[in-house]
């Protein structure tokens, strides 16, 4: 196929993160790596130089504690003592991000699994984990990693004279919440950082960024693209106080950047536009009564939309210029809501064994529809197309892991030829243009052959606005086989077009008139035969994608 002539920016490349630490702290110097909004209202700026020395005092610390070579399981809510954990335990041995969502003793699985001799954790999580039995662990709270690092002496050579090597195991990360279900990702900091240098050759971040940090620092996509890659060039971090603070953290910290999820993009558009509307005059307020927030703002006169942009930017910090999201398909009508409003959204697909991204839209790339091309340095290929171009995503680059922890069967099952296959669907287009049709795993085929891609029928029905959440499956029932569709209808959509609370009959009758519309745009194979309504909330992960497994599918 064809592929898209990649431009790039020409942009520094790094092997290792003490590399990351000690140029940025000579060419940053004073300059923010993080604006931290302190426990009694008061804030407080660490800068690059700063960063720098609590880092090597840290690495000091845990290398006098007898933890050089040893892995340090780093848990808690986004914050700087968190990443600083984080970077010294993979810089002295082996850092191993642990969920902060688990339960203690899962938690405590965790540690065991990883054969840790250290964890740092939060306040909340350490009392946890103390609490539910013997801690044969080091435990260095996340307090006392922020006093330790300003204490003991910044010793660099001591750090520099332990050799990070390419194919080094330096992170541990695991795929699920449970032990039994999990597989240990081995990642070096080589895979790490090329992804870093990858993404960066595309899509321009400088130190005049700030970021929001919403997304847990546990998965590789927040940890190497909103932290580890704005640190990177210079840019500055801040932490969102949860999704209820969401809106008042844009006004506070006014960003430039977020990495985020669809769901969350679905939610703030939505948001935004029932402001929006909520302060129109009566007479435009009709223009958004069947338009998307971004289709509604065009349709507006001129200076009636420029006061809406100028009122709707403010409201997201006035500085806000780039949404980078993955970890899900993404409703384009998302993407045309907020260009709409001056900003630009970029997609991309990746997966934590690739530390993630593997493609993306970029500064040079920008289409959509799709999850984008291949980052600079990475191969994308379609493993085995059928006569529609689909087949499996296979992959390869200095960003694809090590292989599974002491599991050589399940590595050997992906990493075959050089090439790590992804267990996703897709196709790609003559532009090398990458579209997302589902998990290989997820593929339901019909008696006569058919494969029908659940993702498919999600993002069909998700893009009404009567839908809150949806999960599409296999069923049977009474021998034959069906397609069923869990849904959570958006009750506040529902009410604010009814004038009043829905019944179950108005939710049933709106929900049916959705699943209509779709099945006539499909295939008669594929249609949606029966539906179940739901009255509470699918249970997700927590970079919040709906799980397919335990109760979600009874």
């Amino acid at each position: 196929m064809a592929k898209t002539e990649q431009k790039m920016y020409n942009e520094r490349r790094f092997h290792a993160f003490r590399e990351i630490i000690d140029y940025c702290a000579e060419t940053y110097g004073k300059a923010p790596a993080f604006h931290i909004k302190n426990s009694d209202g008061s804030f407080r700026y660490i800068s690059y130089l700063e960063l720098k020395d609590r880092f090597y005092a840290l690495c000091n610390v845990f290398l006098d504690l007898g933890l050089g070579e040893k892995r340090i399981a780093v848990t808690g809510s986004n914050c700087f003592e968190w990443v600083l954990s984080y970077l010294c335990a993979a810089t002295v041995g082996v850092a191993v991000p642990i969920d902060k969502e688990l339960d203690p003793e899962d938690i405590r699985s965790f540690l065991e699994l990883a054969e840790c001799d250290a964890v740092c954790a939060d306040d909340l999580r350490m009392k946890g984990i103390q609490s539910t039995g013997d801690t044969p662990w080091r435990c260095l709270s996340f307090s006392g990693v922020l006093a330790r690092s300003g204490e003991v002496s910044p010793e660099r050579d001591r750090v520099w004279q332990r050799e990070i090597k390419k194919d080094e195991m330096h992170v541990l990360l695991f795929t699920s919440g449970t032990t039994g279900s999990s597989k240990g990702v081995c990642l070096s900091q080589e895979n790490i950082c090329s992804d870093i240098y990858s993404t960066v050759s595309v899509v321009k971040i400088t130190t005049g960024d700030k970021t929001l940090s919403v997304l847990p620092l546990h998965h590789t996509y927040e940890c190497t693209l909103n932290c580890l890659l704005l640190l990177s060039r210079g840019a500055c971090i801040c932490y969102n106080g949860g999704l209820t603070r969401l809106q008042k953290d844009l006004v506070l910290y006014s960003p430039t950047v977020l990495v985020v999820v669809p769901a969350l993009l679905k939610l703030l558009s939505r948001r935004l536009q029932k402001s929006v509307v909520s302060e129109l005059p009566d007479r435009y307020r009709a223009v958004f009564a069947d338009k998307s927030l971004g289709e509604g703002v065009n349709a507006l006169p001129f200076f009636m939309r420029k006061i809406v942009v100028s009122r709707v930017r403010k409201a997201l910090g006035g500085k806000l210029r780039l949404f980078i999201v993955g970890a899900a398909e993404l409703d384009t009508t998302l993407v045309e809501d907020f260009g709409a409003l001056g900003i630009r959204t970029l997609q991309g697909y990746g997966l934590t064994e690739c530390s993630p991204l593997v493609a993306g839209n970029s500064d040079f790339y920008h289409n959509p529809a799709s999850t984008g091309i291949a980052i600079p340095g990475v191969e994308v290929r379609i493993d085995n197309p059928n006569e529609e171009g689909v087949g499996e995503i296979i992959t390869r680059g200095d960003n694809v892991m090590l292989g599974y922890y002491r599991d050589e069967e399940a590595t050997a099952q992906v990493l075959r030829d050089g090439w790590f296959h992804t267990g996703d669907l897709g196709r790609m287009d003559e532009e090398g243009g990458l579209y997302i049709t589902g998990r290989l795993k997820n593929v339901i085929v019909t008696s006569n052959g058919k494969n029908i891609y659940p993702e498919e029928l999600e993002t069909r029905l998700s893009q009404h606005e009567e839908i809150s959440e949806v999960l599409v499956m296999a069923d049977k029932k009474n021998g034959e086989e069906f397609i069923k569709a869990k849904i959570l209808p958006n009750l506040e959509v529902l009410r604010e077009r009814l004038g009043h609370l829905p019944t179950r009959e108005e939710i049933s009758s709106s929900v049916q008139k959705v699943i209509q519309e779709v099945n006539e745009r499909i295939p008669q194979y594929k249609h949606i035969k029966v539906v179940d309504i739901l009255t509470e909330a699918l249970e997700k992960t927590t970079t919040q994608k709906i799980k397919r497994f335990g109760n979600n599918t009874k």
